[in-house]
């Protein structure tokens, strides 16, 4: 059972490393190792789910050292369910570079793609704050090369931007980890939590500026509020599989949050307990207004859906920052959600650019589109998807969220804030649509661009996934229930990770 907690973190550096050693054998072999790779992911994946679903977490111990000295990795039903999504974003995301031939237009697209993978699940599964720091490095490195991937001015200045933001961030995340380690003596997450219950009160001070350091951090990762202004312009001119997988990347810092502050700052900090939540909640809908007014000014559809999914960001940063169980299963609910459906909404936004031609996603009066009516469909189907529109699955996890702030103090003004910020995405996305497909030169014939339909396979995969939880919504909320209440355990998870035996060893 505990080779599967390790198998996530496997496949994808093996299939990486593998790509750029028959390099030389050319893009098409390339694009078989890296898609079954990815087909590979997906099937361990749902099998490490299952077995999250048995009982408790799932603890893998790196060279048979046990915790707090050694390394662990543990896989829980969060963890699985992020490993999980995070595989099926990259199918998808595979699936349509291969098929638009984007992989081929830089070097070792396939290879940085999987070591971002790696990155992606080792930051997931990782028991150790200082090797989520290094998780986060290794995804990090890989999305540079990835955001540059094809070149471009914009995408080169909106890389550099990236790179540099997140190099502070990176340092700052050090000087976090240090002041902890220097009080606490461990790095080890469910060893520092257990410190943090034993802290004299003369170290609150440290271990607190320290605590709201890592969420400084981790809410640069996430694109909170004032450290969202990355996020639009690198999202917005990344090509698009690396978009669609970029879905993902704020989710990292919302793991991030939930993980590391909900464990070390949980019910068993005793006064430190849950000191950061509201921060977290003001921010969140502070972030919200902000990223409803960009998504009414953005100029082009990508960067449009880039402020979109701050919007998503936002959302469930406030379902967290309400900090109970049923707030945190509509999280769980809407990160799903929000996370596949933005990566397809990207895949349909570079379909509808190619379509338009010269005037690319621009919102301005161009050509009519070829296949408009098939694309208008869907781009109709992503926009009621992603603004919470009902029937759809958005709709069902503001509604949990909303259901589940009734009885908060700020109830009033969440409330406000998620219907005035709601109005103005209704707006402008409507706007956006009626431009790109009704305001067009109807004296023109649509100009013929060759439409790809086996690239128009990986945006349905990825917008069908909403039907799908509103269909399978009781046993997908039953889920985010379970795993809400095994994220607030802090003792079950505590005592599986400083409890767990090394493997022993056949005697001679």
């Amino acid at each position: 059972m505990t080779s599967l907690t390790f198998l996530p973190l496997v496949v994808p550096l093996l299939i990486g490393i593998s790509i750029l050693l028959i390099q030389s054998l050319g893009l098409k072999r390339q694009r078989l190792i890296s898609f079954l790779g990815a087909v590979t992911l997906v099937w361990v994946s749902i099998n490490s789910l299952l077995v999250s679903l048995e009982g408790e977490p799932q603890v893998f111990i790196l060279g048979n050292w046990v915790a707090p000295y050694g390394i662990v990795l543990v896989l829980d039903q969060f963890s699985a369910m992020m490993v999980l999504i995070t595989s099926l974003l990259a199918i998808g995301a595979i699936w349509y570079a291969i098929a638009q031939q984007i992989d081929g237009k830089g070097a070792h697209f396939h290879t940085l793609f999987h070591i971002q993978l790696f990155g992606l699940n080792g930051a997931f599964l990782t028991g150790d704050v200082f090797n989520l720091f290094v998780f986060f490095e290794v995804l990090l490195l890989a999305s540079y090369g990835l955001i540059l991937h094809g070149g471009g001015r914009l995408r080169t200045k909106a890389g550099l931007h990236y790179v540099v933001i997140n190099l502070i961030g990176s340092t700052l995340f050090l000087f976090a980890v240090g002041a902890l380690y220097g009080i606490l003596g461990t790095l080890n997450i469910a060893d520092m939590a257990v410190k943090i219950a034993e802290l004299p009160v003369e170290d609150y001070g440290i271990v607190t500026a320290a605590g709201l350091l890592l969420l400084l951090v981790f809410g640069l990762k996430a694109a909170m509020f004032p450290l969202y202004l990355w996020l639009p312009q690198a999202y917005a001119n990344a090509s698009a599989p690396v978009a669609a997988l970029f879905a993902i990347m704020t989710k990292v810092g919302l793991y991030a949050i939930i993980r590391v502050h909900g464990t070390l700052f949980g019910s068993t900090a005793g006064d430190l307990a849950y000191f950061y939540m509201p921060w977290l909640l003001a921010l969140g809908l502070i972030t919200l207004l902000l990223a409803a007014l960009g998504v009414l000014a953005a100029k082009g559809l990508r960067e449009q859906i880039a402020y979109l999914v701050l919007t998503s960001v936002a959302t469930l940063l406030i379902g967290i920052g309400l900090n109970t169980p049923a707030a945190l299963s509509g999280s769980l609910y809407y990160l799903i959600h929000s996370t596949l459906i933005a990566a397809g909404f990207f895949l349909l936004a570079d379909m509808i650019t190619r379509g338009r031609g010269v005037y690319g996603d621009q919102f301005e009066s161009g050509n009519p589109i070829y296949k408009g009516i098939l694309l208008g469909s869907f781009f109709i189907f992503a926009a009621i998807a992603m603004t919470g529109l009902p029937p759809l699955s958005g709709f069902f996890g503001k509604l949990l969220i909303l259901s589940a702030a009734l009885e908060h103090d700020w109830f009033a003004i969440i409330l406000i804030t998620i219907l005035i910020s709601g109005l103005f995405i209704i707006i402008a996305v409507a706007r956006s649509g009626s431009i790109l497909f009704y305001q067009t030169q109807i004296n023109q014939k649509p100009e013929i661009t060759p439409f790809n339909k086996y690239a128009f396979f990986a945006v349905i995969l990825l917008l069908a996934t909403s039907p799908i939880l509103v269909i399978l919504a009781n046993p997908i909320t039953a889920f985010t229930e379970s795993t809400a209440l095994q994220l607030l355990d802090k003792i079950q998870y505590i005592d599986s990770v400083l409890n767990a035996l090394p493997i022993e060893r056949p005697q001679p």
